[in-house]
């Protein structure tokens, strides 16, 4: 656990099983709706889902975007051999906060503290850039 190999492996296994969270609210809320799968091939066409079932959706989209970067940015760290103590507790603790977003957004997803967890997980990404680039340019 002490390389920034664990943090991406980490956040690549809660994002699966986000997958299976999804599925476990949007199937069952597509037979009770009457949706078809080949209704879902245009856009919208499972809004009329209950809110969980989407929040769960949307959250694993949220989980194929910014995380990209952070997988990117912490590879490399390591690739450069800069993973020390500091740029892994850092990776942790973007995990930390993803998973925490995805509770309260596939949870109780009041946007303000969904907000306010995005932002942090934000900061301590570009914490993780700016320190590497630090490092980088000695």
């Amino acid at each position: 656990m002490d390389t920034m190999i664990a943090p991406v492996l980490a956040l690549v296994s809660w994002s699966l099983l986000v997958w299976a969270w999804m599925y476990a609210q949007r199937l069952p809320a597509m037979i009770k709706a009457g949706i078809k799968p080949q209704d879902a091939r245009f856009p919208g066409a499972l809004d009329v889902l209950p809110d969980k079932a989407r929040q769960a959706a949307h959250n694993y989209n949220h989980l194929m975007e910014q995380p990209t970067i952070f997988y990117a940015a912490a590879l490399a760290i390591f690739v450069a051999g800069h993973g020390d103590a500091t740029a892994i507790a850092l990776a942790w603790a973007y995990v930390a906060l993803r998973v925490v977003h995805s509770i309260v957004q596939a949870g109780i997803n009041i946007v303000m503290a969904r907000f306010a967890v995005f932002c942090l997980s934000t900061i301590v990404l570009a914490v993780m850039v700016v320190r590497e680039w630090g490092r980088l340019l000695g």
